[in-house]
């Protein structure tokens, strides 16, 4: 059942892999908050030129910087070149130098083409959208340098990653071996205490039944604690999905080629999975089909239209 939206905001939602784009229609500075995959560059641009009905987009907020997020930033500047960017604190000085390990893209086997960026969000200040101020509050957990925009007048959140209807981003500083539960726990009381009439997440359609979904979210968060073996689980197909996404079709030698050279694969199989590459990349492959992500085609993964 979809629900109703503040008035000039609207939710541009897209295929799982990659993130919602949220636009404000406004006068004077049409805004969208994330701008997706950048293998989908040109549907980003399509549903936004669309969305705008003629308006030049004027500004991109990010909500963080892994790839399904601001991987359309580069193509929509390109094309609204008088468009300002703004990022949240924590990473600026990787955007500035471009340093792909530092934003994720390197260790994950990720694709952003690169951008530059125009001013960073304060934690605790406001941003204008459409006709409401939003605060922009810390999200740690999935992203350390994460936020959340939240209008009280509204009742509204943009959780981005750290809030879905079912569930949440993946926890990947433990995948590193450094915390992060715990601070997507905090992050989910902090929701708690907000307690949005409305939210609006990174991916899937927006909700109402806060509270049910934070519930599940923190009971959730257990099971992760309870077998950390879940987490990377999760990482894995996720990853591989991206990977997925961005070339099509990928072989099983490829596969396994990609978990003993990516950074973050390695480290997660060294931890984890005793088993042969060859054999890890089969059984994952065998999970994306099960997800209805990918068909197989003799020895090629194949990305499901």
């Amino acid at each position: 059942m979809s629900v109703r939206l503040p008035d000039g905001l609207q939710v541009l939602e897209r295929g799982w892999l990659s993130s919602n784009n949220i636009v404000f229609h406004d006068p004077e500075w049409p805004t969208v908050v994330d701008t997706g995959y950048g293998s989908q560059g040109a549907q980003t641009l399509a549903l936004v030129q669309a969305a705008l009905q003629g308006q030049a987009l004027r500004r991109i907020v990010n909500t963080h910087l892994h790839s399904d997020h601001v991987g359309g930033n580069a193509v929509l500047k390109r094309h609204y070149p008088s468009c300002q960017i703004l990022i949240p604190p924590g990473l600026q000085d990787a955007v500035t130098a471009w340093d792909e390990t530092r934003l994720s893209y390197t260790p994950t086997g990720q694709h952003c083409e690169r951008f530059t960026h125009d001013g960073v969000l304060t934690l605790h200040g406001t941003v204008r959208l459409g006709q409401h101020d939003w605060q922009v509050l810390p999200a740690a957990g999935h992203d350390h340098d994460m936020v959340m925009l939240w209008c009280g007048e509204l009742g509204t959140l943009i959780s981005a990653d750290a809030l879905w209807e079912k569930g949440f981003g993946i926890i990947f500083s433990e995948l590193m071996g450094e915390p992060g539960f715990g601070r997507q726990q905090a992050t989910l009381d902090l929701i708690a205490q907000l307690a949005p009439r409305l939210v609006i997440p990174g991916h899937g359609a927006p909700f109402t039944e806060v509270e049910s979904a934070v519930r599940n979210a923190q009971s959730r968060i257990q099971w992760l604690m309870d077998d950390p073996r879940r987490n990377a689980d999760n990482a894995m197909k996720a990853l591989l999905a991206f990977k997925l996404m961005a070339h099509q079709r990928l072989s099983l030698a490829e596969i396994a080629h990609l978990f003993q050279q990516s950074q973050l694969f390695n480290t997660v199989v060294r931890e984890h999975y005793p088993q042969d590459p060859a054999e890890l990349a089969a059984r994952f492959a065998v999970q994306l089909e099960k997800a209805g992500v990918a068909r197989r085609e003799g020895d090629d993964l194949v990305l499901k239209s």
